[in-house]
């Protein structure tokens, strides 16, 4: 390791309370070990200190080193190395967590979960008519949902509506206030819908004629080509950036509110890059379906295609 990124390290433990070296921000966890760490802590800290190993390979490594502890996620507390995933959910579960952050944990929180009359009847359904249908709800790190038939637990938290409960762990409670289930029709079928106003924002699919409506309209936003310069050499967008070192000093520099969007030849390379945008804090983040081949198809067939 380094001795500019020991420093580095070194100030970060040294000069926060509470530092937890994990994958993904506090917000979006990249790996299941560092969400759970999260969960945990969130019941405990109001705030503290997160950063992401993902985003710097020096510290992605350098931390590994600075503690002779091999895994992600790492919890120091005052500047003492506390321990990983593993430890931090054992002390949680035998009282010690407590005692090491010194602060008590936060009561458990119960928060306002919405069923629509579809819903609840298309459960009711599914329970061979028994009211109240009994429902557990998980939420994984990547905000994916999961609803199942079960029975409650000594630790659940509960919330009950007419005909319905919903059982969930206190981790997930704190991440479904104001959250709505519907039953909903689609083409493939019926399906439940969630709508949680608590997620993250997500990359937002932009279509190649919304992309010109944007640019026909005068909408402020940034385009970025994440393609090869030799790519950009056989075709292009007007106005798009060429993500080169210049440009990504000039993305770095953006307002994180500043609606951004990148394109590449079929939408997949330019989909991970506007992925990593949302990692750096930005809010409004599109990717254009199907790249510049689907441009060249739908809006500028004088753009040739390869």
């Amino acid at each position: 390791m380094s001795d500019d990124v020991q420093a580095r390290i070194d100030t970060l433990v040294k000069s926060n309370p509470f530092v937890l070296f994990m994958k993904g921000r506090r917000d979006a966890p990249q790996c299941g070990f560092s969400a759970r760490v999260v969960d945990v802590l969130d019941e405990y800290l109001p705030e503290y200190e997160t950063v992401d190993v993902l985003s710097d390979p020096g510290i992605r490594q350098g931390i590994k080193d600075y503690a002779s502890w091999p895994t992600i996620p790492q919890l120091y507390v005052h500047g003492e190395f506390v321990g990983g995933c593993d430890i931090v959910l054992e002390m949680n579960e035998n009282g010690e967590l407590e005692e090491v952050l010194g602060v008590e944990r936060a009561k458990a929180t119960v928060p306002e979960i919405f069923l629509s009359e579809a819903a609840v009847a298309k459960l009711v359904e599914f329970n061979e008519g028994e009211k109240p249908a009994v429902i557990r709800l998980d939420v994984a790190p990547g905000w994916q949902y999961g609803m199942d038939f079960d029975e409650e637990r000594p630790k659940d938290v509960k919330v009950e509506g007419d005909g319905w409960v919903v059982l969930m762990k206190r981790s997930v409670a704190r991440k479904v206030d104001g959250l709505n289930i519907d039953f909903v029709q689609g083409p493939q079928g019926g399906g439940f819908k969630i709508d949680n106003p608590n997620e993250p924002p997500k990359v937002k699919a932009l279509q190649p004629q919304d992309l010109k409506t944007w640019i026909d309209e005068g909408k402020s936003f940034e385009l970025f080509d994440v393609r090869t310069p030799e790519e950009r050499a056989q075709a292009h967008i007007e106005g798009a950036r060429l993500l080169d070192d210049a440009a990504i000093a000039y993305l770095e520099a953006l307002d994180r509110d500043q609606t951004i969007a990148f394109h590449c030849h079929h939408g997949m390379r330019s989909l991970r890059a506007a992925q990593r945008a949302l990692e750096m804090g930005f809010t409004d983040v599109h990717n254009v379906v199907g790249g510049i081949d689907a441009w060249s198809q739908t809006v500028d067939p004088s753009v040739p295609r390869y």
